[in-house]
C-alpha cells in the first residue's frame, strides 16, 4: 500500500509496523479526530478469490470484530472501527507505545525478565482473561508476540478477534485444502494439538507457556523440532522453573506447573482463580492449594503406543516463532498452506523424546522445490473445478496425491487434501458411488491421525453422508448426519457456520425419509439461527428458508409454502442479482406455489416470464429452460388450454429425449404430460400408447415394483377403461396391487433399510 493511502476517506496510513501471515499493521491518523491509531488490514480479497470464501471470510470478520470491539478492560487493546475498503477487511485500534514480550525478551538477549516484572505480568494477564472469558470469548493464539506491556508499566492482550478468525479459515475453508490448528507449537494446550474442543482453560496453558518463558529465558519445551515440541506438550512433564531460576518464588512455580497441567481439569478452574493466587502468593500468604499435601502430584510416565501417536497433521510443522520478537508491533498468526517443514528422522524423535516416531515419520526429507510446487498443482485443480472443468480437475488431483503420498506418506493432511478433492471432483461429474469410497476412506485415515472430531474429520464424514443421500441411501445419510451434528455442537457450539449446515443437512434427510414435521422444525430453527447471525439476505438463510418452503408445500400448506418461496425470491434477487441460479430456482417455486393454489393465470405469467429470462441465460436447450417449459405447458393445461399445453409438451419432450436421453425421469415426465393432453382432447388411444411407453421405460430403469412404475400403471389402466376395455384394466389393477403389497411386505422385513428419495 501507498504511504498515502486513505482508508474510508478517514484513516490515512502513515508507515507499516508490522506484517504476518494474514495481512499488515499500520500507523495511521485518523483525520476524522486527529489522533493515531494502528490499522490492522488483512490481505486482499480480490477476483481470484472463491465468492462463498470471501462472503464467509467477510461475515466472520464483521462477527469476530464486533466481539473484540464490545470487550472494555483496560487489559485488552481497544478496536475503535472496522470494515472494508477495496477488498481489503481493515480494523482499526489504539496505537499502543510500548514492546511486546517478544521484543522485550530480545532486547534482554534472551535472558528472563526481572522477577518483580514476571509477576506484575501474570496477574495483569490473569485478570484480562478473566474479564474476556467471563464474556465467553476464547483468544485460541496466546504467545508472548500478542501481550504488549506499555511504557507505564500496563499490560495488554491483542488481536482476539484475529486470532480467532485464523482458526475459523483455516479449519472451514475448502479453498486451502488444508489447515493447521491454531497457534504457535511452543504454546499450543494438549487439546489444541489433539484437535480436541478448545476452552478457556486453553488459553491458561498458553499462559503458563508464556511465563514460564519469561520467568525462566526458554519455553518449558524449548526444541527446534515442532514434533519435538508437540510430544512435550502432550506427553512430557516440564521441568520445574526454579531448577533454571532459583530466585523465582515458590507459589509462581506452583501456580505456573498448575497451568501447564495436561488435562484441562487439572488446571486452575478460571482465570480469576489464577489471579487471586498470584495476588495472595505477592502478598506473601500461602495460596490455597489444590492435593491436601500441598503439591501436585507428578504427571504418570507416558505408555508409548500407536494410539498415542500425534495427528499425523503435526509431522511437517514448523516451530514457528518463539519469543524472539521476529515481527515486531505485529502479533497476527502465521497461516500456511500445506505443512511444509522438514521431517525430523526416526534417530532425533528417539534422541529427543525417548519415544519411537510414529510409522512415516522417519521418511526421507522431500525436495525444497517439490512441496510448493504441488501446493501450486493443487490450487490449479481447484480453479479446474470453479471453472467447471471437473474431469480435468479430478485428474490434477489423483497425479497430486499420489505424488504427495509418495512424498509425505498417506495419511499426511495434504495428501488427504488431494483425496478429498478427487473425491469431490467424482461427485461433481457423477460418480457418485466412486466419491462414497474416497470420501469415505479419507475420514477413516483423519479419525485415525486427528480424531474423531477434529473439523477435518467432520467435514469428510458430513461429505460422505452428502453422497449418500445422492445415492437415495437416505436412512444411512441420517445416521451420519445425526453423528457430526453431534460432534459439531460438542465442539464447534450451536451457532457455528459449520454446525449450521449440518443442521440444515440433516433437516433436508428427514424430509427424504417422510419425517415432514421433524424436517419442517429443524430447518425451521436454523434459518432463524442463521438470520440472527449473518441476516436475513445472507444466501445461507434463504437456502434454509427455501427448505422450509419446499417442506411447507409437502406438508399441504401452500399458502405459507408461497410466501416464503416469495421472499427468497425477492431477497436471493436483491443480494445475488436477478439472473443468479438460485434467484431464478426460487422463481421456479413461486410458480409451483401459485399453481397447487389454482392461481394458474399468475403462475402463467411468472413461468412466461421464467421461460424468457432462463433462455437467455441457459440457451433453448437448457434442462432449467425445459424445466420452466414444462411449467408453463402444465398451467395451460389447468387453464384448458389443452391444445397449446399438448403442443408444449411435445416440443419439451422431443428436445428433452434429444439432450437428456429417452428414459431421463425428465424426458419421461414429459411424455407423461403428453398423454395427459392427448386424454383431455379426448385421444384415448394415443395417449394409452404414451402412458405405456412411459411405464415401460420406467420398469426397464428401477424395477417392477417401483412407486414411479407403478403410477405409470395406474394411468395405463386408468386409460384402457376410457376406452372400454374393462378387463384389461382390471387384471392390470390387480397385477399392481400385488406388486404394492410384495413391496410393502418386503419393507416390513427386518435387514437393510433402502429408502427412495
Amino acid at each position: 500500500m501507498a504511504d498515502t493511502r486513505l482508508i474510508q476517506s478517514r484513516y490515512r496510513l502513515l508507515d507499516r509496523i508490522g506484517r504476518g501471515g494474514m495481512g499488515e499493521v499500520w500507523r495511521a491518523r485518523d483525520e476524522s479526530l486527529g489522533r493515531q491509531v494502528a490499522v490492522k488490514c488483512l490481505k486482499p480479497m480480490g477476483p481470484q478469490q472463491d465468492r462463498s470464501f470471501t462472503r464467509v471470510l467477510r461475515e466472520r470478520f464483521r462477527r469476530e470484530a464486533r466481539v473484540a470491539a464490545a470487550l472494555q478492560h483496560r487489559g485488552i487493546t481497544v478496536v475503535h472501527d472496522f470494515g472494508e475498503d477495496e477488498g481489503v477487511l481493515y480494523l482499526v485500534m489504539e496505537l499502543l507505545d510500548g514492546r511486546n514480550l517478544s521484543q522485550l525478551l530480545e532486547d534482554n538477549k534472551q535472558h528472563p525478565l526481572p522477577v518483580p516484572d514476571v509477576v506484575d505480568i501474570a496477574e495483569q494477564v490473569a485478570d484480562a482473561l478473566g474479564y474476556t472469558h467471563q464474556q465467553g470469548v476464547v483468544h485460541r493464539d496466546l504467545k508472548p508476540a500478542n501481550i504488549m506491556r506499555l511504557a507505564d508499566g500496563t499490560v495488554k492482550i491483542c488481536d482476539f478477534g484475529i486470532a480467532r478468525l485464523g482458526h475459523d479459515i483455516g479449519f472451514t475453508s475448502r479453498l486451502t485444502g488444508t489447515g493447521i490448528a491454531m497457534g504457535t507449537p511452543h504454546y499450543m494446550s494438549p487439546e489444541q494439538i489433539s484437535g480436541g474442543q478448545v476452552d478457556h482453560r486453553s488459553d491458561l496453558y498458553s499462559l503458563g507457556c508464556v511465563l514460564y518463558e519469561i520467568a525462566t529465558g526458554a519455553p518449558p519445551f524449548d526444541l527446534d523440532d515442532a514434533w519435538a515440541v508437540l510430544v512435550g506438550h502432550r506427553d512430557t512433564p516440564p521441568e520445574p522453573l526454579r531448577t533454571h531460576r532459583a530466585e523465582l518464588p515458590r507459589f509462581f512455580e506452583r501456580v505456573v506447573l498448575e497451568l501447564l497441567a495436561k488435562t484441562p481439569e487439572e488446571r486452575p478452574v478460571d482465570a480469576g482463580d489464577l489471579r487471586r493466587r498470584i495476588t495472595v502468593g505477592r502478598s506473601g500468604e500461602q495460596p490455597q492449594l489444590g492435593p491436601k499435601d500441598g503439591e501436585r502430584p507428578a504427571p504418570p510416565v507416558p505408555v508409548v503406543g500407536p494410539e498415542q501417536e500425534l495427528p499425523a497433521w503435526t509431522r511437517g510443522m514448523t516451530t514457528g516463532h518463539k519469543a524472539t520478537g521476529a515481527h515486531p508491533g505485529l502479533a497476527l498468526p502465521d497461516h500456511v498452506e500445506g505443512l511444509t517443514g522438514e521431517w525430523t528422522t526416526g534417530a532425533e524423535i528417539r534422541h529427543l523424546t525417548g519415544r519411537l516416531p510414529p510409522a512415516g515419520a522417519g521418511r526421507p526429507t522431500p525436495s525444497p522445490d517439490l512441496l510448493p510446487a504441488l501446493a501450486d498443482r493443487h490450487r490449479a485443480g481447484l480453479d479446474l473445478g470453479r471453472a467447471g472443468h471437473w474431469e480435468e480437475a479430478c485428474e490434477v488431483h489423483r497425479a497430486v496425491a499420489a505424488e504427495r503420498e509418495q512424498a509425505l506418506g498417506p495419511d499426511h493432511p495434504d495428501t488427504l487434501s488431494s483425496r478429498y478433492e478427487v473425491a469431490f471432483t467424482l461427485s461433481r461429474t457423477g460418480r457418485v458411488s466412486d466419491a462414497l469410497r474416497e470420501f469415505g476412506d479419507v475420514a477413516q485415515a483423519r479419525e485415525r491421525t486427528l480424531g474423531p472430531d477434529h473439523p477435518e474429520t467432520l467435514a469428510a464424514r458430513q461429505k460422505t453422508a452428502y453422497v449418500l443421500g445422492r445415492l437415495d441411501r437416505h436412512f444411512e445419510a441420517h445416521q451420519v448426519y445425526a453423528a457430526v451434528l453431534s460432534s459439531r455442537e460438542r465442539t464447534m457450539g450451536p451457532d457455528h457456520p459449520d454446525t449450521l449446515r449440518c443442521r440444515h443437512n440433516l433437516a433436508f434427510t428427514l424430509g427424504r425419509l417422510g419425517r415432514l414435521e421433524d424436517s419442517y422444525r429443524m430447518a425451521k430453527d436454523v434459518a432463524s439461527a442463521r438470520t440472527r447471525l449473518l441476516g436475513a439476505d445472507h444466501p445461507d438463510t434463504l437456502a434454509t428458508l427455501y427448505e422450509v418452503a419446499y417442506t411447507l408445500g409437502r406438508l399441504g400448506r401452500w399458502a405459507e409454502a408461497l410466501h416464503t418461496y416469495q421472499d427468497v425470491a425477492e431477497a436471493r434477487s436483491r443480494s445475488l442479482g436477478a439472473d443468479h441460479p438460485d434467484t431464478l430456482a426460487a422463481r421456479y417455486e413461486v410458480g409451483i406455489g401459485l399453481g397447487r393454489l389454482g392461481r394458474s393465470a399468475e403462475a402463467l405469467e411468472v413461468y412466461r416470464a421464467l421461460v424468457d429470462d432462463r433462455t437467455r441465460v441457459g440457451g433453448p436447450a437448457d434442462p432449467e429452460t425445459l424445466r420452466a417449459r414444462h411449467g408453463l405447458g402444465v398451467n395451460l393445461g389447468r387453464l384448458a388450454r389443452w391444445d397449446e399445453a399438448l403442443a408444449e409438451a411435445r416440443d419439451v419432450c422431443a428436445i428433452r429425449e434429444r439432450v437428456l436421453g429417452p428414459d431421463h425421469p425428465d424426458t419421461l415426465v414429459s411424455r407423461r404430460e403428453v398423454a395427459v393432453g392427448l386424454g383431455w382432447l379426448g385421444r384415448w388411444a394415443d395417449a394409452l400408447t404414451a402412458y405405456r411407453q412411459v411405464a415401460e421405460a420406467r420398469e426397464r430403469v428401477l424395477g417392477a415394483d417401483h412407486p414411479d412404475t407403478l403410477a405409470a400403471r395406474d394411468d395405463e389402466a386408468h386409460c384402457l377403461e376410457r376406452l372400454g376395455r374393462g378387463p384389461e384394466a382390471v387384471e392390470l389393477c390387480r397385477r399392481v396391487a400385488e406388486l404394492r403389497r410384495g413391496r410393502q411386505v418386503s419393507s416390513d422385513r427386518p435387514g437393510p433399510i433402502s429408502h427412495q428419495g
